[in-house]
């Protein structure tokens, strides 16, 4: 047990420094949400009843999400830098090489929220009525899942081109389908039959339902997110494992 956690803590500080080294990306989901609140919050306030919580959460949603890019290259470049099957060739397990390149992310995207929130709180107005450990509990669960489906997307993408476009398409249609940009009650009834199927649907309720204090919706909200993060953990697990490292980039 000591030695597992050895080896971890020792890769995660390895993909720490390379976080630090490129915080282009971080910085770029953290300034364009910032904005989009400070810019859409007269029209949120005009046109949606709640229109601070919907324009803060919304955006969290979406900028979060779009940031399964970088949950997704810290482990597919591992195969780019052909460097994959020598860690694969230490006594480190998949689980070890995946806990240790994740850590340093999560903490990234629990970076990225929390400020967000911060921010929400502080410059757009948003009012919690509800405790703080619940926001922190939805913070949590929605990293964990974008955690887990950023490795599984790495898991199955050729190429850093193809994890991009997957990546920017997939985050912007999960979360406008969830209600990110407009609130599900006023899309077609086709669409808002459909619009549960989305991890940014219940992403969306669960912090919505953490600023009002709905303890019930937000914990219920979360376990359905961690079950599809447990889905999406256990297929990178299964699919690295099988060699996938050995496959060569496009």
């Amino acid at each position: 047990m000591i030695d597992s956690l050895s080896r971890i803590a020792a890769l995660a500080r390895h993909n720490a420094l390379l976080r630090l080294r490129d915080p282009g990306q971080f910085l770029s989901y953290l300034i364009m949400p910032m904005l989009g609140m400070l810019a859409l919050k007269p029209l949120y306030l005009r046109a949606v009843p709640g229109g601070t919580t919907q324009v803060a959460t919304g955006l969290l949603v979406m900028f979060s999400a779009l940031a399964l890019h970088i949950v997704g290259a810290a482990t597919l470049t591992e195969r780019g830098w052909h460097t994959w099957d020598r860690l694969r060739a230490t006594r480190a397990t998949v689980p070890e090489l995946l806990l240790g390149k994740a850590i340093p992310v999560y903490v990234v995207l629990l970076l990225q929220q929390a400020v967000l929130t911060a921010f929400g709180v502080l410059a757009v107005g948003v009012r919690p009525t509800g405790a703080w450990w619940l926001l922190g509990v939805a913070i949590a669960a929605w990293g964990v899942t974008l955690l887990a489906i950023g490795s599984a997307l790495a898991a199955v993408v050729r190429s850093h081109g193809e994890l991009h476009a997957i990546c920017d398409i997939g985050a912007l249609v999960v979360t406008t389908i969830g209600g990110a940009l407009v609130p599900v009650t006023l899309f077609p009834h086709w669409l808002r039959a459909v619009a549960p199927f989305s991890p940014g649907y219940w992403a969306l309720r669960m912090l919505q339902a953490a600023v009002h204090g709905d303890v019930p919706r937000t914990l219920t909200a979360a376990t359905l997110l961690l079950a599809v993060a447990a889905a999406a953990g256990t297929f990178a697990c299964r699919r690295m494992t099988r060699g996938w490292g050995r496959a060569t980039l496009l």
